[in-house]
């Protein structure tokens, strides 16, 4: 028999129905509809080419099995950073605030991934995934945002009431892949949103151009929404300078970091998730673990890379700490200096 508090571990990890569903009704029961592509079905999005995703009884398999390794109460970064307003025309800058939400200073714009402020990366405030640390930049020291990109609509990568804050604030240009536009009007008509397919380009701000490229993922936040709404990556350029952000993705055989490798040769960092891996027979599509994120490192061929995507919400099964240290391990083995490939901790900040 389930214990009380895995039951309310188990619920906090399932899809749940809200105002997704609204946004569901609202287009006839999908966020989305367009022609047909090598990765829209006239449905659902998919992975061209790629590993299928777990299914639904898998997951159930994986939650009423697991065997996750304790974390602390709490696990704080050592680091806060209070940012600049700007940085200068030629200069990068980028910190990380936690999970995947990084701020990109990067020749004068400003530029946040996906953002979460909110305490619990969940629809609901009683239950889901917990902060185990404070932002590294608190909302209040935040200059004032000129573009957010948000990669896919999960809960720790689209986290609609910090989205509504900043949108009142400052009325960045938002970005996001096709179907996500809907999700995030159906919380707030008000927000604006430029909805993107892989291979769009567009200029965010004067100056600051935005590709989107693929991930391989999935989507969902709901029951009944399963791949509704497109997933992605993209590459920021300015003033010289360029960074590549991987959103959440598994490494899909390499083959969608081979083809943004041959479009963008001269990546001066990548951003690439290290965390959320355990069990590795269940995670493989979804999420890198540090072994893959360094092959898509190599393939890549950035000057730098940062990681991203563990100790701040408890998701898997892998120790708090085990991200980095396998990180380690696997740049060791590949004979790349450990400066090149740094695992960010909340507040740490990077400077080219």
């Amino acid at each position: 028999m389930l214990s009380r508090r895995r039951f309310v571990q188990l619920i906090g990890a399932l899809p749940f129905l809200s105002t997704a569903s609204q946004a569901r009704a609202d287009q006839g029961g999908f966020y989305y509809k367009g022609p047909l592509s090598d990765h829209f079905d006239g449905q659902r999005f998919f992975n061209p080419g790629g590993e299928r995703s777990r299914s639904f009884v898998d997951f159930l398999h994986w939650q009423l099995s697991k065997r996750a390794v304790a974390w602390p109460e709490a696990y704080p970064s050592p680091f806060q950073d209070t940012p600049p307003a700007r940085v200068g025309k030629r200069d990068l800058r980028i910190s990380l605030v936690g999970h995947a939400t990084f701020l990109i200073q990067i020749a004068g714009h400003n530029i946040l991934t996906d953002p979460i402020w909110s305490e619990r990366a969940s629809p609901v405030p009683f239950a889901g995934p917990r902060r185990y640390n404070r932002p590294g930049v608190p909302l209040d020291r935040l200059p004032r945002i000129d573009a957010v990109l948000i990669s896919h609509g999960h809960y720790d990568h689209l986290d609609l009431p910090t989205l509504a804050s900043l949108w009142k604030r400052d009325q960045p240009v938002i970005m996001a892949p096709l179907g996500n536009d809907a999700i995030i009007r159906a919380h707030d008509p008000s927000i604006a949103v430029t909805a993107l397919d892989w291979g769009d380009r567009a200029e965010a701000v004067p100056g600051l151009e935005v590709i989107v490229e693929p991930a391989h993922h999935w989507s969902a936040r709901a029951t009944n929404d399963r791949n509704h709404a497109l997933w992605a990556s993209f590459v920021v350029r300015s003033g010289g300078r360029s960074v590549y952000f991987a959103g959440d993705t598994g490494f899909g055989g390499g083959l969608h970091f081979e083809a943004i490798a041959a479009r963008h040769s001269d990546l001066d960092v990548a951003l690439l998730p290290i965390g959320a891996y355990e069990p590795r027979w269940f995670m493989v599509p979804h999420h890198m673990n540090p072994d893959d994120a360094v092959r898509a490192f190599r393939i890549l061929k950035a000057k730098s890379a940062l990681g991203y995507h563990w100790g701040t919400f408890r998701l898997t099964d892998e120790g708090v700490d085990q991200p980095p240290r396998d990180l380690a391990t696997a740049l060791q083995a590949g004979g790349i200096p450990a400066r090149r490939f740094i695992a960010m901790r909340p507040g740490q900040v990077w400077t080219a």
